[in-house]
């Protein structure tokens, strides 16, 4: 397991309901209802240093818009439009002077009654927030190799909470996961769905290698239909020989793979080289994880020109 890392520190600026505040500023009180009942939902995105030296964020619009899609199934109605929320995150950036790789935390949320609304859950009859803070975050130097587990936890259902958006309640069911892994001596855990197929890690989607397939699990699955996961599939298609496919993994298809790997925006790109005991291949980073990686680096700072559009420009 990997060993335990002091938490980065947060920028100094962030942005709340529309105004740039000192993070130490920046409050909420305790009735606040997504910290109550976690009706708040979020993003994810990095920003890199390009390979000209300037600071870029990786698929910008394809995360706001995601965001925009979590938070209308919340009933946050009160978000800006895509234009508005890029100014915002561009400006968060720029007044924290962010020249290095970082993570930022767009994050929408239901926040308190208003007149008449009586005390209870609910979507309706409340006030919605909106911040944005960002940190430090440097991408690793070489592709990850994790031992992994399949907890006895399930991944929530999209039919209970909508898996395809990051709604913060949800992420309780990756804490459970990722603190099954870490007390089984791991370092992360791959969900299986109600129904006992493959779903995803607790950050992450799942790609695993079949011979000459590469192989996702669909997203009826239950599964957050990433955005690094749709940038390796794309990425696969373009740089490897391999058939793609999306369909259901069983849990003999996992141990039995040639590879495995998880994607995420966090992560990158990891390969999984043990779950639950069992070697994955040799036991290393495969080759087909090797070179998606490497791909994925080249793209995320701006080194492939067919894929410029992925990239903007924060100054």
């Amino acid at each position: 397991m990997s060993a335990t890392t002091t938490a980065p520190r947060h920028y100094g600026w962030v942005h709340l309901d529309g105004e740039l505040r000192p993070a130490g500023d920046a409050s909420l009180p305790l009735t606040t209802q997504a910290f109550n009942y976690g009706t708040g939902v979020f993003e994810g995105i990095r920003a890199y240093r390009t390979h000209a030296g300037a600071l870029a964020v990786f698929r910008l619009d394809d995360h706001l818009r995601r965001l925009q899609a979590s938070a209308r199934l919340l009933k946050i109605d009160s978000l800006p439009d895509l234009p508005a929320l890029r100014d915002a995150v561009l400006a968060v950036l720029r007044r924290n002077e962010c020249n290095e790789d970082c993570y930022i935390r767009p994050l929408a949320f239901k926040k308190a009654l208003l007149p008449g609304a009586g005390f209870g859950v609910k979507l309706h009859g409340v006030s919605d927030g909106f911040a944005i803070n960002c940190l430090p975050m440097p991408s690793p130097p070489a592709i990850g190799a994790l031992r992994c587990c399949v907890p006895a936890w399930r991944r929530v259902p999209d039919y209970c909470i909508p898996a395809r958006a990051k709604v913060t309640g949800l992420y309780a069911n990756s804490a459970l996961a990722m603190e099954a892994a870490h007390s089984a001596g791991c370092d992360d855990a791959i969900l299986l769905n109600v129904l006992g197929n493959v779903a995803e890690a607790t950050t992450t989607n799942v790609f695993i290698r079949k011979g000459r397939r590469l192989l996702t699990p669909p997203s009826t699955a239950h599964i957050l239909e990433g955005i690094t996961r749709d940038t390796v599939r794309r990425l696969a298609a373009e740089h490897t020989d391999l058939v793609i496919e999306e369909r259901d993994i069983a849990l003999t298809d996992l141990y039995g793979a040639d590879e495995c790997f998880l994607t995420g925006t966090g992560r990158e790109i990891a390969a999984v080289v043990a779950i639950d005991g069992y070697q994955i291949g040799d036991g290393q980073p495969g080759p087909t994880a090797s070179a998606l990686f490497e791909q994925y680096r080249a793209a995320v700072r701006g080194g492939l020109d067919r894929h410029s559009d992925w990239i903007t420009p924060v100054y």
